[in-house]
């Protein structure tokens, strides 16, 4: 069996709220200016972003969610499971647009925990954490998440990919053949090191070298992107998506701006909406009633 998760942006409708919320709608992106402690009444736009920032007095549920990072949208994020064979919505979820415990790996997470057998899982690439890809291990899930692509810290250049880490003996070689010890923090300092490498343009533009960040899931993420250049990969994940896709379309068609305030109610809209959908699928795949019982021709 195949199960893919994908997330899909919906929007909240925006206007004027409740009083007692324009404080911390405003409060929140607002500093007291250096030498101040605000009573002054000297302020400044804040220099960080307010940890599970609210955007909206009418639904504080809202929150802003990046799409890419030239384009955001303001609401939910929608999340489905679907059989790709048969484009029926298994499971789903609409969940605030931001924070730790609404990341796309979380909710994937809770989407699967109903699959007791192994499962092939297909997903975007906004589901391929390092945790997520350890539980599908753990739960005996094959994992088909598409793995991000490696960016190097200079455009064209070198990824951490062009950098061979030893992760048994923690040492890192870089491309000019120099090796360095992966700290207790993760990181591999190459500092002096580059000044002299006729690399470096390729590699950094930090005058104090290069600085490499070992991450945890480290090994699991380098054997994802290398699995996902497989021919026999690519296929079986360009063969499922589209249905998908069409799923999440019909799901959003007409319906990317919401009827409901929070995300309560509007999680139990998507699920009716999700219960819709399967039936006007199931119908179309051949669902009869013959008068005792339902079968699919």
């Amino acid at each position: 069996m195949r199960t893919g998760c994908w997330s899909n942006c919906l929007n909240s409708d925006p206007a004027h709220g409740p009083d007692r919320l324009l404080a911390l709608v405003a409060g929140q992106d607002v500093e007291p200016a250096e030498g101040s402690d605000g009573t002054d009444g000297r302020w400044r736009i804040a220099q960080r972003v307010a940890p599970d920032r609210v955007i909206s007095t009418v639904d504080p549920d809202t929150r802003h969610v990046h799409k890419s990072w030239s384009r955001r949208q303001d609401g939910f994020k929608a999340h489905l499971a679907v059989e790709p064979d048969t484009g029926i919505i298994t499971d789903c979820a609409l969940t605030r647009a931001s924070g730790a415990d609404n990341h796309e790996a979380a909710v994937g997470l809770t989407l699967l925990a109903d699959e007791h057998e192994p499962v092939t899982v297909l997903a975007d690439s906004a589901y391929g954490t390092g945790q997520f890809r350890a539980e599908l291990t753990e739960r005996g899930h094959i994992d088909r998440v598409k793995p991000a692509p490696a960016r190097g810290a200079v455009r064209g250049g070198f990824s951490v990919d062009d950098f061979t880490v030893d992760h048994a003996n923690r040492t890192v070689t870089c491309p000019n053949g120099l090796t360095r010890p992966i700290s207790r923090t993760g990181q591999a300092k190459f500092g002096a090191a580059c000044t002299t490498c006729p690399l470096r343009i390729r590699c950094t533009r930090s005058r104090t070298g290069k600085n490499l960040k070992i991450r945890p899931h480290d090994a699991r993420q380098r054997a994802a992107r290398h699995a996902a250049r497989d021919p026999h990969w690519l296929t079986e994940y360009r063969q499922h998506r589209p249905m998908i896709e069409r799923s999440i379309a019909w799901l959003t068609r007409g319906n990317r701006r919401l009827r409901y305030r929070s995300a309560i109610k509007n999680d139990h809209w998507l699920h009716h909406r999700a219960a819709a959908l399967n039936l006007r699928r199931l119908v179309n795949l051949g669902l009869a009633y013959d008068g005792a019982a339902w079968s699919l021709a």
